[in-house]
């Protein structure tokens, strides 16, 4: 049997090689006699960086930059490609939800101006293209921390700069665009499709978690409204960005690099998918085990769970999934084509998959029945 491992990384306990090395290692075991062919995925979101720099070859920088808050600095890494001079950029290493204490998440007052900083660091270091990966932020500033670092201005109708942060979004009165931006080509990788603003964007799904009261929520909202209203009367880029499927993703940070820096937005995980070759070694492949930190309903949105089974349907493979915790809806689950689910929770419990995610994903992946056909 012709099997494909493609697995996300599971947030905070295993990078998506370590993943996959642990699947593959498992069924190889069993079945000595099976081709078994690990793929690291990615979506756009943390540990993009890493599958893109393992699928292509490049060298990891750093560089000292702004927090998620705005007193904050923190040592942030990105990946060079020297052979197609391509800056390779993670926001959350600069503006993610995991650089902050449970208690220090506010997205009233986050910034993505780290994120701007690590742009105009690698444009600096001789980038002649941004690819920006948007996923696992603490932020919901639409993206105006990136761009003020990169010379806009955002100010109030008192003309003061706004402060930091998406809730002084509703207050901005007008945008003032640098007189010159030297910034290479820039390409969004999208986790999601959410639009920007209403019940699917950034605000109403995404800042609860990222430690926003309802209320905050509201401001949140009319910020982002408020600024995409400015952004539209200015003329400068086509109107409607903000209804763009993945204008959300980040908080906004894919809106404002789209609507202020003329980036594009594509998916995060059909760009990872064709750098990492994945037809091609699904051409033969019989099964896929793919699988992520929560296969939930949020996984049929531009998630690699969703990537990987649609790629997997287009060459007649069959496709199963692990994951940290299952919450999936049966409905998705019939979407996605997903004929067999585990979990390492159900697996090992709770606090196993916390202390060995690694031996709980073996376990999981040894629980599966479509292995022992």
């Amino acid at each position: 049997m012709n099997l494909v491992v493609a697995f996300d990384s599971f947030k905070g306990t295993m990078s998506a090689a370590e993943a996959c090395a642990a699947a593959a290692d498992e069924l190889r075991a069993r079945h000595p006699g099976w081709r078994v062919v690990e793929v690291p995925m990615a979506d756009g979101g943390e540990g993009t960086a890493e599958a893109l720099c393992v699928a292509r070859g490049g060298a990891w920088k750093t560089c000292r930059v702004t927090g998620p808050r705005p007193d904050q600095s923190v040592e942030a890494r990105w990946v060079w490609m020297a052979a197609d001079r391509t800056a390779v950029i993670e926001m959350a290493e600069a503006a993610g939800l995991t650089l902050l204490q449970e208690r220090e998440r506010d997205p009233l007052v986050t910034t993505t101006f780290g994120v701007g900083e690590l742009m105009a660091a690698a444009a600096a270091g001789g980038a002649e293209r941004i690819e920006l990966a948007v996923g696992g932020s603490a932020t919901v500033d639409g993206g105006t921390g990136a761009a003020a670092a990169l010379g806009y201005r955002f100010s109030g109708p008192d003309g003061r700069d706004l402060p930091p942060g998406g809730g002084s979004l509703e207050r901005l009165a007008t945008i003032v665009r640098p007189s010159s931006l030297t910034l290479p080509p820039v390409e969004v990788l999208c986790d999601v499709d959410n639009p920007l603003c209403g019940p699917e964007g950034a605000a109403a799904v995404y800042a609860p978690q990222k430690g926003a009261s309802s209320e905050g929520v509201a401001r949140l909202e009319r910020g982002l409204g408020r600024l995409a209203e400015a952004v539209n009367t200015d003329g400068v880029c086509p109107r409607g960005l903000e209804r763009a499927a993945g204008a959300g993703a980040a908080g906004g940070l894919a809106y404002g690099a789209a609507a202020l820096l003329g980036a594009r937005l594509v998916s995060g995980v059909d760009a990872v998918m064709r750098v990492a070759r994945l037809e091609a070694h699904l051409r033969d492949a019989d099964w896929v085990l793919t699988g992520e930190g929560r296969l939930d309903e949020q996984s049929a949105r531009g998630k690699v769970v969703a990537g990987v089974s649609r790629k997997a349907r287009e060459q007649g493979a069959r496709v199963a999934a692990v994951a940290g915790a299952v919450s999936l809806p049966e409905r998705h689950a019939r979407e996605l084509a997903l004929e067999e689910i585990a979990s390492l929770e159900e697996a090992c419990g709770a606090e196993t998959a916390r202390r060995d995610p690694q031996k709980a994903l073996r376990t999981a992946v040894r629980n599966l029945t479509f292995h022992a056909e």
